[in-house]
């Protein structure tokens, strides 16, 4: 990274880089006709939730922060569904989803605790 900003040091920044990391692994081996559907929609959310939190990092308001980590949030649902939906395909193991899982959650309980604390400021 280029700019030296603060929210690259959150605890959340960290989890949510983390959770594009596990996605971008786990659909690399997904069926080359899920590459438009799936694969894209899954890292499409994934990149959403890490952009959205540098994003309102950067805002000033607390109403506007609360508002970017909610989307954020709302893109963590659509990959969490969008996992499972991969594991009944048999598109992934029961362990890949287990290692996605746990970085869904983690990332899911963080931005929780910022919006909250967003909310409780304003």
């Amino acid at each position: 990274m280029f700019l030296r900003l603060p929210h690259t040091a959150l605890e959340v920044f960290k989890a949510s880089e983390e959770l594009v990391t596990e996605c971008y692994k786990t659909t690399r081996k997904f069926p080359n006709d899920e590459k438009f559907t799936l694969v894209q929609q899954i890292r499409r959310a994934a990149i959403s939730v890490h952009l959205n939190i540098a994003e309102g990092c950067s805002r000033k308001s607390e109403n506007e922060r609360a508002r970017f980590f909610e989307i954020s949030r709302g893109s963590i649902v659509e990959i969490d569904t969008a996992i499972n939906i991969s594991f009944k395909l048999g598109y992934i193991t029961e362990q890949e989803l287990e290692v996605v899982g746990l970085s869904i959650i983690k990332t899911f309980k963080l931005l929780s605790g910022m919006i909250r604390h967003e909310r409780i400021c304003n």
